[in-house]
């Protein structure tokens, strides 16, 4: 009987912890629009963060649209900076799931 109670206990506290989750999870598909504003802030993030140049913080999307990669769509959010001196990395590319989750960036777009 002890040992019932034990268990009981222990599924009756994993169970509360669902009480604890927050509203505003969603993992529902964004639209374009939502897509483009959280790659927009992805940018300025990196910026703030030291990992791109200053200059990026101004640039605006220049290219969304979903793309297939193994299988699975992802949003794909391009930047070109004219200001980068290196051509190769005058686009950024930002990745996001169709949710609107960040994966990576790149200059590659791949």
């Amino acid at each position: 009987m002890r040992m019932y109670k034990m268990i009981m206990v222990l599924v009756m506290s994993l169970l509360a912890f669902g009480v604890f989750a927050g509203s505003g999870h969603s993992h529902a598909p964004v639209d374009e629009n939502k897509a483009s504003l959280i790659a927009t802030k992805i940018v300025s993030n990196l910026v703030n963060r030291g990992v791109i140049e200053e200059s990026w913080k101004s640039i605006e999307i220049s290219k969304i649209e979903a793309k297939t990669f193994k299988g699975s769509k992802e949003w794909v959010a391009a930047f070109t900076n004219p200001e980068v001196s290196e051509p190769e990395k005058r686009t950024l590319y930002i990745f996001l799931t169709l949710s609107g989750e960040y994966l990576a960036a790149n200059y590659t777009g791949m």
